[in-house]
């Protein structure tokens, strides 16, 4: 009966056969870059779990690493080159032969080189192949290369990397086995996804204490032991008021401060004086400490002496010193940072910042011992390892401010006051780190020239105002304003200025915008609507302000519309990729790693990877490094073959891993033709696990540095020194106030003598500054939710079904005071635009936040989405209501940045709320629907993985099986 009315029972078979091929390869669904097993059956991905032998996530994989059988499969994937015939933004494009095409790249591209490099403004977005692109530009060149990380996470990294020769995210990790006290800054749930579970599971294993300081009670947050909802931006003053309770209790390592940091440098007191605030020096350059014993100044290096903490001196050539911790003392100790000053400004009470200060305090003075003899870069022998047992782990959440770069250092100082950097318990270098303070050499460009390379990188690290990119009159060599008087820090270039100021040909017009995976007409771009516009525009004379635009991805996002050449990219499944310790390597704190992506699948599309593409133009460009000298091709087998024969200085290339002829050779040595097999039969990646004694203190450890150089991560097997006082921003200070060669125009005068403060300080957000609290009373903020990351993932179908629309969320009695309740709709109003959103309310959010997830609305017509997807009909973006500039003060309107870095100031953005009419219940903007390139695949009403062929489940299996995405 029940077969007549409903069909014949569902056979289910419990042993399947899942696959008849299983490959390894790594993960590219986030930068976590796990690795992962790809379990294919007729040549078709069948499924995706994690590699349980790979150093990054164990075999633990997210939703995200999953879902990466739908990207895959993806409808919007691009099909084959193409050149625009219309309007740009129109979407019409006609396909074009990949010969063509790259014929017309080299001849854009060669024109310029043979007159002036620069006209070339390179950005690649999320790639992870920058030690390829950077060095693709510097041979181009071109001083215009930036990528991700300048609108990301450039506080983060030049904070560190000034500060403690390393940084939080990618560059370090927690002691999770060690830690009893752990610290987490603005760190939302897609980051470092894997890992950090991975690492809370043991926390809470261990009953360790957790707790998270971020304006939203979301993922990590939700499962802390304690969460504090800072107000946004005022994290630095937060970290200053433990700071200070902290030194008035005398809960400072000093052993360590002496030993590891500039503590007793003696720092110049001669207010006026060229010299003030610099190090005082010996003859020749090498700073000097004070010894108590001896009475004098002796240089700091030395192992042998006595030094002072505190107190002021009197050099023998008649100035005055004081050790640079003396005058953190005198800022830090001040009532300006006691907890009941900043309490109102954080949203925090005195009273919970002196028990936080407290519950430190206790895990200080209950250090971790562990029995590991060791010895020191001094040749000091000792026979534990002992640390605090206090971590930190910081992200976007600090860095995405205007006073993000100083609320980093805060942090660290922090660490170093504590003895909690690479000690048992606290935070640790994740190889290649730590690097010599700076961590790297200068940026290159000072002089650009017709068919002529860079003299080095175009990203760099600035120690004083001689290494700035600046012209004669002080105006910028750069398109992007990078290491200019506006950003003199900018490790990681202004890549969200770059289409603004190619418009406004500011500092000067360029020719070709070549961008790579950077959706900057949509979720990647400030101020979207103008950004549209910006690409879209025109002279008088009918030419585009911005001449030519080259672009290239993988998927039909907002960006490809306003492209004139477009050149598609494969998958991360389709190609060779490089995880280099030369980039972003997957290095963890017990010794390198790096990684590779393997192909293990054949696109079904006339694409190539942008990697291959790179160093095919190079070589049709005849660029150094690309071509022999009889003018033929250096790597005729792509990729691959630059992955294993290039070399960037002698025996070191882009993998570390099974090198020498014989394969047997770690870190440094020659090239292996075998090396990506050796590769590939180890699952994909290679790692060296240190030895014991050289696990900890990397920075001081005499076994460590030596290693260190043996591997080619660093060039001397000496002391890295950390900096609580930061002497390169005194110089730019100095320059500021009227002392040296080169000086600053008078706008930023100002600024540099505000910022650039050698100890961190803390300031209100630029924008803050620069607009009425009263008007807009409101922070807003955006994160990206833990299934999601970037705009590439709100196209991919398994993940949609998680988010495919996005609200406003609001605190509850916040939202109650507006007379907002859920599912009402919104107006939010900056000093820059206006959107209208729908609300939703809760209780975990600071309640002078909104926030929303970020990247989840779409432009309708992109990325092959049916016309009712929610994300294009219900969805939206914050970013209308973010302004890439500061408003205009005496004439002149800065880039929306950290003063000091460049680092776009994503979180700054101040906002007022207020309840939308019944009759407007959809959000605004709106734009007109984008066409769909030529020949996209018509996406079908349902995209259903594998089924096999059958309506319905209890249907029979046909007896073709088929597989893949119907």
């Amino acid at each position: 009966m029940l077969e007549a009315l409903a069909g014949p029972g569902e056979v289910v078979e419990t042993s399947p056969t899942v696959a008849d091929e299983v490959k390894y390869t790594t993960c590219y669904m986030c930068a976590c870059r796990c690795g992962i097993k790809v379990h294919l059956k007729d040549g078709r991905i069948r499924y995706i779990e994690g590699n349980k032998d790979h150093p990054v996530n164990r075999g633990v994989l997210c939703g995200k690493g999953s879902a990466g059988i739908m990207q895959q499969y993806s409808p919007a994937k691009l099909r084959k080159p193409l050149l625009r015939t219309g309007e740009r933004g129109s979407g019409e494009f006609k396909e074009i032969e990949w010969d063509e095409a790259l014929a017309l790249a080299t001849k854009w591209l060669g024109d310029i080189r043979r007159t002036d490099p620069k006209k070339l403004a390179f950005f690649t977005g999320r790639d992870q192949s920058q030690s390829l692109t950077g060095w693709w530009a510097a041979q181009f060149g071109t001083p215009n290369f930036a990528a991700h990380g300048g609108f990301c996470s450039v506080n983060m990294a030049a904070a560190g990397l000034y500060s403690i020769g390393g940084a939080f995210w990618e560059f370090g990790e927690p002691d999770w086995d060690e830690a009893r006290y752990f610290m987490l800054f603005g760190v939302a749930e897609d980051h470092d996804s894997n890992p950090i579970k991975i690492g809370l599971s043991k926390l809470k294993e261990r009953g360790a204490k957790f707790l998270s300081v971020n304006p939203v009670k979301t993922g990590y947050s939700a499962i802390a032991d304690e969460w504090v909802g800072i107000r946004p931006g005022t994290d630095g003053l937060f970290i200053f008021a433990l700071i200070h309770v902290l030194l008035r209790n005398d809960i400072v390592d000093f052993d360590f401060l002496a030993r590891y940091t500039n503590a007793t440098w003696l720092v110049i007191d001669n207010p006026g004086g060229a010299d003030h605030g610099l190090f005082a020096r010996d003859t020749e350059g090498a700073p000097l400490a004070w010894d108590k014993d001896r009475g004098e100044p002796v240089a700091a290096s030395k192992a042998d002496f006595s030094p002072a903490v505190v107190g002021t001196f009197d050099l023998p050539d008649g100035r005055r010193a004081s050790p640079s911790f003396q005058l953190l003392a005198d800022r830090y100790l001040s009532e300006e940072f006691a907890p009941e000053a900043v309490a109102d400004r954080c949203g925090v009470t005195a009273e919970r910042i002196r028990r936080i200060a407290a519950e430190i305090a206790e895990a200080f003075n209950n250090p971790v011992v562990i029995d590991q003899p060791w010895t020191d870069w001094a040749g000091r022998r000792h026979e534990k390892m002992v640390g605090r047992p206090i971590a930190m782990h910081a992200m976007r959440g600090i860095s995405a401010h205007s006073n993000g770069f100083h609320t980093c250092r805060a942090l660290h100082v922090l660490q170093m006051l504590l003895g909690a950097v690479d000690t048992p318990g606290s935070w640790r270098y994740k190889a290649p780190y730590p690097k010599p303070l700076p961590g790297g050499p200068k940026p290159a460009g000072k002089t650009v020239a017709p068919n002529t390379p860079l003299g080095g990188m175009p990203l760099g690290f600035t120690m004083g105002p001689e290494d700035l990119l600046v012209e004669a009159d002080g105006t910028p060599k750069r398109l992007d304003k990078a290491y200019s008087w506006e950003a003199p820090i900018a490790a990681h270039g202004l890549m969200h200025m770059a289409i603004h100021n190619a418009w406004a040909g500011d500092p000067y017009p360029i020719d070709v915008l070549f961008m790579y995976m950077a959706n900057m007409a949509w979720n990647s771009s400030m101020n979207t609507a103008g950004t549209m516009q910006m690409l879209t525009d025109k002279h008088p004379d009918g030419t585009y302000k911005i001449p030519k635009i080259i672009y290239s991805d993988a998927y039909a996002s907002e960006m490809v519309s306003y492209a004139d050449l477009v050149l598609p990219d494969t998958t991360y499944l389709e190609r060779w990729d490089c995880i280099s310790l030369l980039d972003r390597p997957i290095g963890s704190a017990h010794g390198p790693a790096d990684a590779i992506r393997r192909p293990v699948l054949k696109p079904d599309r006339d694409v190539r990877p942008f990697q291959e593409v790179m160093i095919d133009l190079g070589a049709r460009l005849g660029l150094p490094g690309f071509v022999n000298e009889d003018g033929s091709a250096k790597y005729p087998g792509g990729y691959p073959d630059y992955i294993v024969n290039h070399e960037r200085k002698p025996g070191v290339g882009p993998l570390a891993g099974f090198r020498g002829e014989d394969g047997e050779t770690a870190g440094k040595g020659a090239p292996n033709k075998s090396q990506l097999d050796r590769y590939v039969a180890n699952k994909s990646f290679w790692r060296m696990e240190l030895p014991h004694d050289q696990l900890y203190f990397k920075h001081g450890n005499k076994g460590y540095l030596e290693n260190a150089v043996k591997l080619g991560l660093i060039d001397k097997a000496e002391q890295i020194v950390l900096h609580l006082y930061s002497e390169p921003l005194q110089k730019f200070r100095l320059a500021a106030e009227g002392h040296g060669e080169l000086q600053p125009p008078e706008r930023d005068r100002e600024r540099l003598k505000a910022y650039f403060d050698p100890l961190p300080i803390w300031y209100a957000p630029l924008e803050e500054q620069a607009v009425s609290t009263d008007e807009f009373p409101l922070s807003a903020i955006t994160q990206r939710p833990m299934a999601m990351y970037h705009s590439w993932h709100s196209q991919n179908t398994w993940l949609r079904q998680i988010y495919s629309k996005n609200f406003l969320y609001m605190n509850r009695e916040t939202a109650k005071s507006l007379g907002l309740e859920d599912g009402d709709y919104a107006w939010v109003t900056s000093n820059h635009g206006r959107i209208r959103a729908p609300v939703r309310t809760m209780e975990g959010v600071n309640p002078h936040t909104v926030w929303t997830w970020n990247a989840i609305g779409k432009r309708k017509g992109a990325w092959n989405l049916p016309a009712d997807a929610p994300e294009g009909q219900e969805g939206f973006l914050l970013n209308h209501v973010i302004s890439e500039r500061l408003p205009e003060k005496d004439g002149y309107s800065h880039s929306n940045s950290d003063p000091v870095t460049g680092q776009a100031a994503w979180y700054d953005v101040r906002v007022r709320v207020e309840k939308a009419v019944d009759c407007e219940q959809s959000p605004l903007p709106s734009f007109p629907p984008l066409a769909r390139p030529p020949r996209m695949p018509n996406r079908p009403d349902v995209l259903r993985y594998d089924a096999e062929g059958r309506k319905w489940p209890w249907q029979r299996r046909p007896a073709a099986k088929t597989s893949g995405v119907k």
